[in-house]
């Protein structure tokens, strides 16, 4: 649905996510340096690694922006079964922006361990979706130029979920005094985890592709 509008809000927020994040990062710096008790040090190093990914994600609404644009200049039109597994994985990425979002403000590890099985399959879907384009491609029922554009969508959507993931994982190893977040991570999937296997389980039933 694009919008001229709506795609310049996005350019302009996003260039306020530029600035705020380069004055919460000084200003967050320099606390560091300050003598802090350790639940405000690891406080602070918290906020240092999130207002990152939250700018990043910012980024990467630009660049969604940008292949609309695309589509739109050059007249170019998914197929209905292109839009109906793009709708799947769109919804799956907005629920995990939701859900790094909540659990970051309200400080929520029991709402952060819901993310990381979410961004699991956000990546499957990934995945299944450049599958059946190139499957698509071979019936010459789509472009190379739709393919390209089709790539960098998919490539945005699955490094928000990849932010969502390091926001997430950040609330919960403050919480547990520590700051190790690929080990957090690949511990998690080392020792399969039957809640988190669980969970994943829940995710996958919930943001199956049309057949």
């Amino acid at each position: 649905h694009y919008d001229p509008k709506s795609a310049q809000a996005v350019r302009e927020t996003e260039q306020e996510a530029d600035q705020y994040e380069d004055m919460l990062g000084t200003y967050l710096v320099k606390l560091g340096r300050a003598d802090l008790n350790a639940a405000d040090s690891r406080e602070t190093a918290k906020l240092l690694h999130i207002i990152g990914d939250f700018e990043r994600i910012s980024d990467h609404a630009v660049n969604l922006v940008e292949s609309a644009e695309e589509i739109r200049n050059k007249g170019l039109s998914f197929s209905v079964h292109a839009k109906q597994e793009l709708a799947v994985l769109t919804a799956a990425v907005g629920e995990v922006m939701d859900l790094a979002l909540d659990a970051f403000l309200q400080n929520d590890p029991a709402l952060a361990a819901k993310v990381e099985p979410l961004e699991q399959v956000v990546d499957t879907l990934k995945e299944q979706l450049r599958n059946r384009h190139i499957l698509r491609l071979q019936k010459g029922e789509c472009t190379i130029e739709l393919g390209f554009v089709w790539s960098d969508l998919l490539t945005s959507l699955e490094r928000v979920a990849d932010h969502c993931s390091n926001i997430a994982v950040s609330v919960i190893e403050i919480d547990r005094d520590g700051f190790d977040t690929h080990g957090y991570l690949d511990n998690l999937k080392r020792d399969g985890d039957p809640h988190f296997a669980a969970m994943v389980e829940q995710y996958r039933g919930k943001y199956m592709l049309p057949v």
